[in-house]
């Protein structure tokens, strides 16, 4: 008898879920007083690997962006399989800004991604992205696969209505969430802005209510306290400022009594903090319900 010999096939290895992308500056378009479109191509120059294989999932995708601090013609950044610990070890003077950022759109060959001009003063990125032109370029630590963990807003099936608050650093995320959301879905969102003239036309087929605040992010808060919220099963994302993330986060739980699963938030930065200090140092007091999921 003789038998047919069999063969082992290994499974594909699963992709990573980031890597690092070179993004080179290919335009920039003012969008309003504070907000700064930057579209990034790829200029084919290679490491680390320019856009190719960069694959957002949309919504609130975020992404690492490493960018050269004033005076310095690109970023100093490691790459490597230990980058972290080599990034971390560099003088914090002269290794790369890390910041977080929304990845607003994707098209082939093009990102989008929207800063905020904070003037009061300008930090090193809000610094770097006023004066960006083409020729210059960052590097990002972004989504190599569509479906990844940086997406927090995931609407949930059976989902009645949703909730949307945020503050300027969040618009860019709850613009491309407004536009993913299907025809007919009732939306209200409050998004708290510096200027009147911040508040950009947003598309959604949604059927939505937006409200635009300025003045303080408490008014957030405020606002949706006193807002009358539709019956049935809602969906709430909650972005910016960490403090009123976890305010507006407490009022649906405990006051309004939302499904803890049924809110997703995020706390973009922190009041009084730098970036460094907002992801690795704990705020004071922190629990359950005041962390902002970073």
């Amino acid at each position: 008898m003789t038998t047919e010999p069999t063969t082992q096939t290994e499974e594909p290895a699963a992709a990573e879920p980031f890597r690092f992308f070179r993004l080179d500056v290919a335009r920039t378009e003012r969008l309003s007083p504070t907000l700064l479109r930057i579209t990034f191509g790829d200029d084919g120059a290679g490491g680390p690997g320019g856009l190719n294989g960069f694959a957002s999932g949309g919504r609130d995708q975020s992404l690492s962006l490493f960018l050269p601090h004033p005076g310095q013609a690109e970023p100093v950044m490691p790459t490597g399989p230990d980058w972290f610990e080599e990034y971390r070890a560099l003088d914090p003077g002269v290794r790369a800004v890390l910041r977080s950022y929304t990845v607003r759109a994707q098209r082939p060959g093009e990102v989008d991604i929207d800063f905020v001009l904070h003037t009061d003063p300008a930090g090193p990125a809000a610094q770097w992205a006023s004066e960006a032109e083409p020729g210059d370029w960052i590097i990002a630590l972004g989504p190599a696969v569509p479906d990844n963990t940086a997406v927090r807003f995931r609407l949930p099936e059976g989902t009645d209505h949703v909730i949307v608050a945020a503050d300027e650093t969040a618009l860019p995320a709850a613009a491309a969430i407004l536009e993913s959301l299907p025809a007919g879905l009732p939306v209200k969102a409050w998004i708290r802005v510096p200027h009147a003239d911040d508040a950009i036309k947003l598309q959604t087929a949604a059927d939505a209510e937006v409200t635009w605040l300025t003045g303080p992010t408490a008014g957030v808060v405020d606002a949706l306290r006193a807002a009358e919220l539709p019956a049935g099963t809602p969906y709430a994302w909650l972005a910016g400022e960490a403090g009123m993330v976890r305010e507006l986060r407490r009022q649906l739980v405990r006051e309004r009594k939302f499904d803890r699963r049924a809110v997703a938030f995020t706390g973009y930065w922190r009041r009084g903090a730098s970036e460094d200090q907002f992801r690795y140092e704990p705020e004071a007091g922190a629990d359950d319900d005041a962390a902002a999921a970073g």
